[in-house]
């Protein structure tokens, strides 16, 4: 069952067609963590981003948590993600 799920999840990331606000705040989470994937703080920051801009509080406390750990171009590049990823979606 957790092959399954992650399967789900994988398809999720690969074809970014999770836009709601929990569904970017579990992806911020599995990137972060590196559950089932490996850590990418800029794709993390990216998903808790666009969470946030969704009006998930939670999501703005966790971008925080990574943005502390990220550098400033890194940063940088998390948010043009974010911004793409809400103009396409």
């Amino acid at each position: 069952m957790a092959n399954i799920e992650l399967a789900a999840v994988n398809d999720a990331i690969m074809d970014e067609t999770v836009t709601d606000a929990d569904g970017c705040f579990s992806l911020g989470m599995i990137y972060s963590a590196g559950a089932g994937v490996a850590v990418d703080l800029v794709q993390a920051h990216k998903w808790f981003n666009i969470a946030a801009a969704k009006g998930l509080a939670d999501a703005a406390r966790m971008r925080g948590e990574v943005a502390a750990e990220m550098s400033s171009a890194e940063i940088a590049e998390a948010q043009r993600a974010a911004r793409a990823f809400l103009s396409l979606h």
